[in-house]
């Protein structure tokens, strides 16, 4: 369940997960979606430049290597860094915004797809106007993309998502661990959820949370189960397998 509160363009969503967990997400206006936007523009740009003069040097070949650039550097891009950068293209890293699900979990091929696909619609009839009024009227400030894929855009705390590792409150180099089975939304949820807290917590209770993960931490004690569920965490939020 996701609650908008505060102004509609720039506002506060709450997703509670059945376990009584509460995720909160900054949804992010239109004016820092457009100086995201920009700054990816300009990188595209640069790269589309450097492309161009290089595919000038080759001859007929280089029409061709220069019209599948183009297509990579415009559909291609935004999607494998939302994919494979937790929800930020160099743009969107640049001014703390990320792309998520709804629930707030990273987003995956088949949203990044959607949501960047329709791109082609939101910018109908000139300069994402489409998607610019669509976004003003749904408090998520939602372009069409967003709407059919199922994501937001929202303001990220880049200390928040950093994966626990050393030098964090809860010591140690932590990694990543891909989850021995698949887990359902509400799972992965709680998950995060108990990784962002358990620094908050004491270490008995934060272990004993832990021991309490069923067959996640089946066959080890308090402090073996802790980091074990940090690790999956990490691999959810996007940190390489250690």
């Amino acid at each position: 369940m996701t609650v908008a509160l505060a102004a509609p363009l720039d506002s506060l969503c709450r997703i509670a997960t059945p376990e009584g967990c509460e995720i909160e997400l900054r949804v992010a206006g239109p004016v820092a979606r457009a100086r995201a936007w920009f700054l990816d523009f300009l990188l595209r740009l640069g790269l589309w430049l450097l492309l161009a003069m290089a595919a000038a040097q080759i001859g007929d070949f280089g029409t061709g290597l220069l019209l599948l650039g183009a297509f990579l550097l415009e559909w291609w891009y935004p999607i494998i860094f939302e994919v494979y950068r937790h929800g930020q293209t160099p743009g969107k890293k640049a001014c703390a915004l990320a792309v998520v699900h709804d629930d707030g979990r990273p987003v995956g091929w088949s949203a990044a797809f959607i949501r960047n696909t329709l791109r082609s619609v939101d910018i109908l009839p000139l300069m994402y106007a489409a998607g610019f009024v669509t976004s003003l009227l749904n408090a998520e400030g939602k372009r069409l993309g967003d709407l059919a894929a199922g994501t937001l855009v929202v303001h990220v705390d880049e200390t928040a998502r950093r994966p626990v590792g050393a030098g964090s409150a809860l010591g140690g180099e932590v990694g990543g661990e891909a989850p021995p089975f698949v887990l359902t939304r509400e799972e992965q949820l709680a998950i995060i959820e108990y990784s962002q807290r358990a620094a908050l917590l004491t270490p008995e209770r934060a272990a004993e949370l832990a021991a309490a993960a069923g067959p996640l931490s089946a066959g080890l004690d308090g402090e073996a189960a802790r980091r074990r569920l940090l690790r999956i965490a990490n691999f959810l939020l996007g940190s390489q397998v250690s």
